[in-house]
């Protein structure tokens, strides 16, 4: 009878092990269990985005980005998943994010966790907001919309501490919400920002 297979664990072995690729008769080794049970564990949790078939018979490790949602508001509270994270998962910016980051009202911090960057910058206590819940296995994790991701974003932009990205795309965004969370801020470089940005937005439709 095989083991009975935990997630957290498998997860943790496989990083530890840099065991990326492999089949589910290679899983079955690593983890001494049989290979009926390896191959209903590979396809429940592929469903659920935390492996990748890259064909039959052969998988690939992919920690899905919405459970780290939940290990990044833990790391460090209280704090919720916006910036580059939270514009990714959005869609606004077309680059892949190697940190997970995240705003809190505490000093800013970075923490590595099994090779995993976690960033956290502080801002201040009226524009902690914004944010709304995630349900992921069971789970609630926090993130910010994808408004207040953007003037989270902008805000670090108007002190110098983030560059502006080029690639932004802004469809589907309410202009209104971002005027309204810009004033939390209450940072005259912030609101110059972003009214420059609804301006050209404007112009390019």
């Amino acid at each position: 009878m095989g083991r009975k297979l935990n997630l957290i664990l498998v997860e943790k072995i496989l990083r530890e092990k840099g065991f990326w690729v492999f089949t589910p008769w290679e899983f079955a080794q690593i983890f001494k269990t049989s290979l009926v049970s390896s191959q209903k564990f590979l396809e429940r949790y592929t469903k659920k985005g935390v492996f990748l078939r890259a064909k039959k018979g052969l998988y690939l490790f992919q920690p899905s980005p919405e459970r780290e949602i939940i290990l990044a508001n833990k790391i460090y509270f209280p704090s919720y998943v916006s910036l580059e994270t939270a514009l990714s998962y959005y869609n606004l910016i077309p680059e892949t994010v190697y940190a997970v980051t995240s705003v809190t009202t505490k000093p800013t911090r970075e923490f590595e966790v099994e090779g995993r960057l976690f960033e956290y910058r502080k801002i201040k206590k009226e524009a902690f907001t914004g944010y709304v819940p995630k349900q992921i296995n069971g789970e609630t994790g926090l993130m910010a919309t994808a408004e207040k991701a953007m003037v989270d974003y902008l805000y670090f932009v108007s002190l110098g501490k983030k560059n502006l990205n080029e690639r932004i795309n802004f469809r589907g965004i309410d202009f209104s919400k971002i005027k309204d969370y810009s004033k939390l801020y209450e940072n005259l470089k912030l609101e110059r920002i972003i009214n420059d940005v609804i301006a050209g937005n404007r112009k390019n439709r």
